[in-house]
């Protein structure tokens, strides 16, 4: 049992203001996994003050010793990834290569990524007699969610602390145990009093909290497009600079001339990552109506194939987050086959053997029509909707009918023709032929998927305001 109870603010463990605790749930036994503490606005007050407060000094801080930061993160971090690993398949149910391996690698990545681009940042630019100058924005207030929790935090701190600016975090309080170790690594790795806190708490109270406070700069928010826009409504009064990556439901068009065994599988193994909890997955799979049943063909093969289990098993898939989850995703089955697409393989309740847990079925549909429910709202679970198309602008045109716009992806023999077809895809991220993540790449969304963009040298700039110097002459 973990118990977190204090949170972190100005450079100490402090009591919270409130007695109100929650028990963190084990997705995979159902059992209490720990206890953390509920923030209310008095903590958040408290935050957001010691974050104020330490904002001049940090922002006058040279890049060399926020470089120093960085690199002295980065090797604590390394020193407590096995830490990071097991809370997250505490808090998760994540099988232990996922939790090892991308969950928690993803914190490495992003610290490593974020010292290579501060080394080279330009913050100033001569333009004429006219100094653009980037500065930090000032306190940022950081929400992040429950399903890659050490990825959207570590995307969040590192640029934020890379430019000079001063944060309150408040994590998931459904998985917070790997954020707990994350400030623990902040902590030891030296970071200045009052430069990071973290604040744990549900959104109504924390979140709301934050996004409503006058002395917040800017608020950084990953979550739910529901969400996304109460924390937009909350922010309004104070005008302040709000960054949002919500929620997607990315089309997976596979064009006649792709090796079909290896996209379709391929397509069906990234919907079941992390039980189908990541707002990239590739859950509407658009093929060839003339190649339609040979997709079915692979598609039920390549599911049945992926096994399910808890986190110390060698298993492809653990359960999804909770039980409100479970359940949703069971709705939205039971819709899917009432409104009669395809059952290929998986459907409704636990899988065989299995009497908790919040395990769900790997499940695919096809003959999926582009105004059935599952082909519209986004799931957050192991479901793959298969929809066909008849030729390349049909492809396209139901790929953009979506009100999301997050990602895309293009899988064809010939790169021309994947390039052709990228370029009409409303998305803020296409991946062709299966290409890996690139934590260089600009990510974020289009439509209702949000705005502004994290990872790579572009989150940078959502950290940072611009001055015009005018009359400001070049050194000769």
């Amino acid at each position: 049992m973990r118990h977190y109870r204090k949170f972190y603010i100005g450079g100490c463990w402090v009591e919270p203001q409130s007695t109100n605790t929650l028990e963190v749930i084990n997705p995979a036994t159902e059992v209490s996994a720990g206890v953390i503490s509920l923030g209310n606005q008095a903590d958040v007050d408290a935050a957001v003050a010691a974050a104020r407060a330490a904002f001049p000094a940090f922002s006058s801080t040279t890049r060399r010793e926020r470089l120093d930061l960085l690199k002295a993160i980065a090797s604590e971090y390394q020193r407590r990834i096995g830490d990071v690993a097991a809370a997250i398949s505490d808090e998760l149910g994540a099988p232990a290569w996922l939790a090892k391996g991308p969950q928690a690698g993803l914190g490495a990545g992003h610290i490593a990524t974020g010292i290579n681009i501060l080394e080279h940042f330009a913050f100033e630019e001569q333009k004429g007699t006219t100094l653009i100058a980037k500065e930090p924005i000032g306190v940022c207030a950081l929400i992040t969610p429950w399903n890659w929790p050490i990825n959207q935090i570590a995307c969040k701190v590192v640029p934020a602390l890379a430019v000079g600016c001063t944060m309150v975090l408040k994590p998931s309080e459904i998985a917070p145990f790997s954020a707990q170790i994350w400030t623990e690594i902040l902590d030891v790795a030296g970071v200045p009093a009052g430069v990071f806190n973290l604040v744990n708490g549900d959104g109504p109270t924390v979140g709301a909290a934050l996004s409503r406070h006058s002395d917040v700069d800017l608020i950084s928010f990953t979550g739910s497009t529901r969400a996304g826009i109460e924390v937009a409504r909350e922010a309004a009064a104070t005008v302040k600079r709000v960054h949002q990556e919500l929620g997607g439901k990315s089309p997976n068009i596979i064009l006649p001339d792709a090796n079909l065994e290896e996209a379709v599988t391929r397509g069906v193994r990234a919907v079941m990552t992390n039980s189908g909890q990541t707002c990239t997955a590739p859950t509407r799979m658009l093929v060839p109506a003339v190649l339609n049943d040979r997709v079915k063909e692979i598609a039920k093969t390549a599911a049945e194939a992926i096994s399910v289990g808890p986190p110390d098993n060698d298993v492809t898939m653990g359960p999804v987050i909770s039980h409100a989850q479970w359940s949703k995703i069971q709705s939205l089955i039971k819709t899917g086959i009432d409104e009669g697409a395809t059952l290929l393989s998986g459907g409704s309740g636990r899988p065989d053997n299995f009497e908790t847990g919040y395990y769900v079925k790997p499940t695919v549909f096809a003959d999926v029509r582009p105004g059935m429910t599952i082909a519209r709202e986004e799931i957050f679970g192991p479901v793959l909707a298969i929809i066909p198309y008849e030729d390349e602008a049909d492809a396209v045109r139901i790929a953009n009918d979506t009100p999301y716009g997050l990602a895309g992806y293009v899988q064809s023999g010939s790169i021309d023709n994947a390039r052709r077809v990228m370029r009409q895809i409303r998305a803020g991220q296409i991946h062709i032929n299966g290409s890996p993540p690139d934590l260089y790449a600009p990510f974020g969304g289009y439509k209702m998927s949000g705005n502004g963009r994290e990872w790579g040298e572009l989150a940078f700039h959502e950290f940072l305001e611009t001055k015009a110097v005018i009359g400001f002459e070049p050194t000769p």
